[in-house]
């Protein structure tokens, strides 16, 4: 026993020396091993902030680190375990030295403003349990060393600029929650994804993921939020996704999946609360068994294909606040198409319900009152007639109602005063009639109201002068008359956008329009207003667009226009009685795109700079005392006074004289420099008058100056020029000759063109074979200029062009898709032998000064003996065809024989391109999702999501005068040639004649409106 007891005496005095030795040494090292955690929070401040003092100001110093905002440290080691930063404006970068806080569990770096790469040294973290750096602007990939953070639960990157592809590593982690959503993701969802079994939450989320949903999915029964949404997947839905049945997210919304619903949605997901499939290509009947999911909260189906009846049995989802089946083909047009309502009104959260363009008819019934927690009502373009009810007013949570496109008649009910939350209220295009209600005036907070496209009469009320907070007025294609009040519009001094036309009013223009700093259009066209433009219009510095045409205004075009209100892009004065001079003031209008003055009392000298520079931007016809201004106006020249014309003389005589010195410097030069070879001339091709030297194309560009060069291509440079005796301006095309394939091109472009002749192909004045003054081998074109460039240059940001302000209207797009068609169809069709161009793009589509396409460069052109241009033995193999990427037709890829069927491709993709105003070569495209996929996927309801922001600019109106008036039908029919002309298979292509039919049929329509 006593041994016993010594023994462990013995061992308690052997611990405690051995802890008095140790400790100095354990001390040091955990002092060590802090130290290295404060120098890597140095190092990673130095780079997060990019080295400004200013920011994080508190790790310093003053503070042990584990004190520093954001930074938690363990209590046993004193080591960074946690370190969580957001919502600042650090704007720096994430270093290496975040790698050495190897005892970190939780990485929060949210909202900083962060760029550059996530380091590889992140791959140190193995004790790394969250790793959240998400509204950042990482880019770069998602680095692989992140795998080796075996402990990692949580990743979470979204909203950030990360490209790459999803890593399929991620598939032997033990995820819980991943999230990389709103990046620059590519490629399609590893189905290694599917083995993460302890995932209850994936977003992919607005990326650029392409193909089917993997099938592996169906794997991760413990999923509860799947977001898959904004991408370009495609496929069915697999059925093993509904086989998740813990799944209470399921959002799929905009992609390109196809295929149906499964009957038994109930039993697929009893737990469900939000179901979003819209803007998809899904097709089949609406899914009944939906009523069955109690928890149900969100449905949205969409901007799909769905058809059949809406089940009456909706009511019994009592959770659900938001419904949308928009954009589908449910209805008849019957008299019972809306019946579901009244099962709905039991669902008393409902605050969003939408069934805008289907296809319902019947009346709009009273029970839409009892709807009292709606926020939006969205039910138009659809076929509802009758009034609407009274009982609209006891809506007072709305904020937007749209009923437009019905068919909806009698007056609107003064009850829509009691909307006190409305902000944007959407009554055109139905059958109104009637004034519109005093009571519009106690909607206060109102921004938006569409009255256009009724049978509204009487004046505008007084009392919309309260709804301050206004921003868009839209009245337009009514009966309305009267004046237009005064001292009501300067009231909303936050209007942006007025629209008048096509009524009766009379009377001035109200001078307390001149209020409005931030009015940007304004349309008053088309009404019996008269007097004087009153000079505090001038006020509206903000005004781009101003219409004021077919009225009765009188007086002078006021100078305030060209000084006051410098943001013009469209100014529309014609059919008026506007009388006296053009005021030169107008050439200061830099933005200016249309200028209107037609059917006027106008005299004088009309200006040349600025937008009367351009003969299609500017419209003067119906002035019939205009003088000078461009040539291209054909205006009789001014009367000159005597004096002046003197003076003209002098300079005149001036400039004689001084060509006659630099003539005879020139021969001087010529003659002292014996020692050059005579340069022999060149045969014409084309007009056998028109011969050119070496010497005289390079006096004709001023020495093949910099400053005449328009352009540069594949195998060679253009220069502006002009030649004696020669009317106009040239363009000479000199070939880089030891660019390979040069030589051929010039030899192909000369035989094509030498004996083609139409108004649609540039045309070749004569070609130079020659050497120059160093006795080089020298080839050129000569051909007509154009002086509005390339349809590429007006496409895309105009650079290059004499025009750089123009942009394309959509007339002016069926006229250049029809020129370069007729083209086309001249070089298959009406030769001996077919051409064929292997090279139509943008940026061979040149426009003269009347705005006339002539599809040009024809290095690459082929002939094709044989009016068919089918079996010939002289076909070419498209191998040999070095053509544009994006334009390039499918099968020349594959090594087949080039075709007529070839050009038509291209001419298909050149007709989306404009109307999209996107390359096919844009980052947007990639694999198989192309721009001819993209614009088929668009057409019909969805096609202005894809037209040019720019040409729906140019319609100068809103959206609803687009449908009115046939516009939108004509886009419609505009991308569908476009569409078939770009089918993968030739076969499948649409004739040339047949686009020229179609294209007439547009412009028919175009001119009916």
């Amino acid at each position: 026993m006593g041994g016993t007891l010594r023994f462990t005496f013995l061992l308690c005095v052997a611990s405690q020396m051995l802890v008095y030795y140790l400790m100095p040494s354990t001390v040091a090292a955990l002092s060590l091993s802090s130290e290295t955690d404060k120098l890597a929070l140095l190092a990673l401040k130095e780079k997060l902030t990019n080295g400004v003092s200013d920011s994080l100001p508190s790790w310093n110093e003053s503070l042990h680190f584990c004190e520093w905002p954001g930074v938690t440290c363990g209590r046993r080691h004193m080591r960074v375990s946690s370190l969580h930063l957001e919502n600042q404006t650090l704007g720096g970068s994430l270093g290496p030295s975040l790698g050495n806080l190897t005892f970190l569990k939780l990485l929060m770096l949210r909202n900083l403003d962060l760029y550059g790469e996530i380091p590889a040294q992140i791959g140190r973290l193995k004790r790394l349990q969250d790793l959240i750096i998400d509204i950042n602007k990482l880019e770069g990939e998602i680095p692989i060393e992140l795998s080796n953070c075996t402990n990692l639960k949580v990743i979470e990157l979204y909203h950030n600029h990360l490209n790459g592809r999803v890593p399929s590593w991620f598939g032997s982690m033990q995820l819980t929650w991943l999230n990389l959503g709103f990046n620059n993701l590519v490629g399609t969802i590893p189905p290694s994804l599917g083995n993460i079994s302890s995932l209850g939450a994936m977003s992919l989320s607005s990326n650029h993921l392409g193909g089917n949903i993997p099938h592996a999915l169906g794997k991760l029964s413990g999923l509860k939020t799947l977001y898959l949404d904004i991408n370009n997947l495609s496929g069915e839905i697999p059925r093993s996704l509904y086989n998740l049945s813990n799944l209470q997210s399921f959002v799929l919304v905009e992609n390109k999946l196809s295929g149906s619903l499964p009957s038994n949605m109930n039993l697929a997901f009893p737990n469900l609360q939000y179901f979003l499939v819209g803007g998809n290509q899904m097709t089949g009947i609406f899914p009944s068994s939906i009523s069955n999911i109690t928890h149900l909260n969100r449905f949205d189906i969409a901007r799909n294909a769905f058809n059949g009846p809406i089940p009456l049995t909706l009511g019994r989802l009592n959770k659900l606040e938001l419904i949308d089946i928009g954009e589908n083909k449910f209805g008849s047009g019957g008299a019972h198409d809306l019946d579901f309502l009244s099962s709905l009104t039991n669902c008393t959260k409902l605050s969003y319900l939408s069934f805008y363009m289907n296809r319902f008819g019947g009346q709009l019934p009273d029970l839409i009152g009892n709807f009292s927690n709606l926020v939006t009502l969205d039910i138009s373009f659809n076929q509802i007639y009758g009034a609407i009810p009274e009982r609209i007013g006891q809506l007072i949570n709305l904020t937007s109602l749209d009923i437009e496109s019905n068919y909806l008649e009698g007056t609107i009910p003064s009850s829509i005063g009691m909307l006190k939350n409305m902000e944007r209220l959407v009554l055109q295009s139905n059958k109104l009639s009637g004034n519109i209600p005093l009571s519009i005036g106690n909607l206060t907070i109102l921004s938006e109201i569409y009255l256009a496209s009724n049978k509204l009469e009487g004046t505008i009320p007084v009392t919309l002068r309260n709804c301050t907070k206004l921003e868009k007025v839209i009245m337009s294609i009514n009966n309305l008359s009267g004046n237009i009040p005064n001292q009501t519009f300067g009231y909303l001094k936050g209007l942006i956008y007025l629209a008048l036309f096509k009524n009766s009013f009379t009377g001035p223009i109200p001078s307390e329009l001149g209020n409005l700093e931030q009015l940007s259009q304004l349309f008053l066209y088309s009404n019996k207003l008269s007097g004087e433009i009153p000079n505090e219009l001038g006020g509206c510095s903000s005004l781009t667009i101003l219409r004021l045409s077919k009225n009765f205004f009188h007086g002078n075009i006021p100078l305030f226009l060209g000084s006051s209100i410098r943001s013009l892009d469209m100014l529309d004065l014609s059919r008026n009685n506007f009388s006296g001079t053009i005021p030169f003031i107008l050439e200061n209008l830099t933005f200016l795109n249309y200028l209107g003055l037609s059917f006027n009392n106008l005299y004088g000298e009309v200006p040349t700079g600025g937008v009367f520079s351009n003969a299609s931007q500017i419209s003067l016809s119906g002035n019939n005392n205009l003088c000078g201004g461009i040539p291209q106006l054909k205006l009789p020249a001014c009367f000159r006074k005597h004096k002046r014309s003197l003076k003209k003389k002098h300079i005149i005589i001036s400039v004689i004289g001084g060509i006659l010195i630099s003539f005879i410097a020139f021969l001087a030069v010529h003659f002292l420099t014996g020692k050059r070879k005579r340069l022999p001339s060149s045969p014409s091709l084309q007009n056998e008058r028109l011969r050119v030297t070496y010497g005289d194309l390079h006096e004709a560009t001023n020495g093949f100056s910099s400053s005449n060069l328009v352009g540069v291509g594949s195998f060679g440079s253009v220069y502006r020029g002009s030649l004696l005796n020669f009317e106009g301006p040239i363009a000479v095309k000199v070939l880089n000759l030891e660019t390979r394939g040069a030589a051929k091109s010039f030899i192909a472009e000369c035989k094509a063109l030498g004996k083609m002749k139409h108004r649609n192909l540039v045309k070749i004045l004569t070609c130079c074979s020659s050497i120059d003054y160093s006795g080089v081998d020298f080839k050129a074109i000569v051909l007509d200029f154009m002086p509005n460039g390339s349809l590429e240059n007006l496409l895309h940001n105009n650079e290059g062009s004499e025009n750089e302000n123009h942009s394309l209207s959509f007339t002016q797009m069926v006229d250049i898709a029809l020129d370069v068609a007729h083209a086309l169809d001249y070089l298959h069709h009406d030769e001996e032998e077919v051409v064929v161009h292997c090279d139509v793009k943008p940026s061979n589509v040149l426009l003269d000064q009347d705005m006339v396409a002539h599809l040009g460069d024809f290095g690459l052109a082929r002939l094709i003996h044989g009016s068919t241009g089918n079996s010939s033995k002289d076909q070419v193999n498209s191998s040999t065809i070095k053509g544009t990427i994006g334009y390039l037709p499918p099968e020349y890829g594959a090594g087949g024989l080039v075709s007529s069927e070839g050009d038509i491709y291209s001419y298909g993709i050149l007709l989306l391109e404009m109307l999209t105003g996107k390359r096919p070569t844009d980052n947007m495209f990639y694999e198989n999702f192309i721009l001819h996929k993209w614009c088929k996927m668009k057409i019909s309801e969805t096609i202005l999501d894809i037209v040019d922001s720019r040409l729906l600019v140019s319609f100068a109106e809103d959206q609803t005068w687009i449908v009115e008036n046939n516009i939108k039908e004509c886009l419609v029919m505009f991308a569908k040639i476009g569409v078939a002309c770009s089918e993968e298979f030739p076969t499948q292509r649409m004739l040339s004649k047949d686009v020229i039919v179609k294209l007439l049929e547009i412009k028919r329509k175009l001119r009916d409106d």
